[in-house]
């Protein structure tokens, strides 16, 4: 991956997190860190939060071999504040600069992911990584912003 590869890629992660994290300033704290009442529906803050440990787990341990302890089950229980959870975002892009400056010089991912993760169905490059979660990033974008419109129709004001 070249240098303006690499922020390209960025450019678009950032833009993913920064429409969800758009979202739940929309929502506000309370709305945001409530589930619509679907059965298996989340918050749009957990699902938010899942986000930050699908992109530090695959492109930080996967890709460059960095350890990353993630409890992917409480992923989509989490709840807090949006300004919290921009202040993590904006830790997870500190981590991913680095991370993929090891995928510049490196064409092998450094940790095979569990098979128990979900996830693509075959072996994947550095490049299949960034395309899977560029993918998850942009499916939950969407998710966010579906459930902040569902929860604003139930929302008084």
């Amino acid at each position: 991956m070249h240098e303006r590869e690499h922020d390209e890629y960025l450019y678009f992660l950032r833009r993913a997190f920064d429409g969800m994290l758009g979202a739940l300033e929309e929502l506000g704290d309370d709305l945001g860190n409530t589930a619509p009442a679907l059965p298996g529906a989340n918050s749009p803050y957990a699902i938010t939060y899942h986000c930050i440990g699908v992109a530090d787990y695959w492109l930080g341990h996967v890709v460059a071999g960095r350890r990353v302890d993630r409890d992917r089950p409480s992923e989509f229980t989490a709840q807090g504040d949006v300004r919290r959870l921009r202040r993590e975002v904006d830790a997870l892009f500190g981590r991913l600069e680095e991370d993929l400056r090891v995928a510049m010089t490196s064409e092998s991912l450094r940790n095979a992911p569990p098979a128990e993760f979900e996830g693509p169905d075959r072996p994947l490059s550095v490049r299949g990584v960034q395309l899977h979660v560029l993918e998850e990033l942009a499916q939950h974008h969407g998710q966010v912003e579906i459930t902040r419109d569902l929860l604003r129709v139930g929302d008084p004001a």
